[in-house]
């Protein structure tokens, strides 16, 4: 999607601090983290949010979640939250599937 700005960082039209990248997902570091550790991690193709996926992509989604207990571990973070936000009113802002991945702080509950 052109007009998608997580589209644009994965192709590299807009700079972002890369932390993992595969033939199906990007991560990258949040440019305003809301904790000591605070990445994102993104399919490659464009899908809207949790909502979209299907039989068609679900086998990326799963690679996602592998992708982040991987990272995590490699950050030794014993502790995180995963966090995805599906709609607007939901604070979704990118229209792009993405999970947030914080840690290194306590995390309160609920969160917002």
């Amino acid at each position: 999607m052109s007009d998608c700005l997580f589209c644009k960082i994965v192709a590299g039209e807009i700079p972002s601090k890369k932390l993992y990248e595969d033939d199906l997902c990007y991560a990258f570091y949040d440019i305003a983290p809301q904790a000591p550790t605070h990445f994102l991690v993104v399919p490659k193709a464009h899908i809207s949010s949790v909502a979209g996926v299907d039989e068609t992509n679900q086998a990326t989604a799963g690679h996602i979640f592998a992708i982040i207990a991987k990272l995590c571990k490699e950050l030794r973070l014993d502790s995180y939250r995963v966090v995805s936000n599906i709609g607007e009113q939901a604070g979704q802002s990118v229209p792009h599937l993405h999970f947030h991945v914080l840690g290194g702080r306590d995390l309160t509950w609920p969160p917002g």
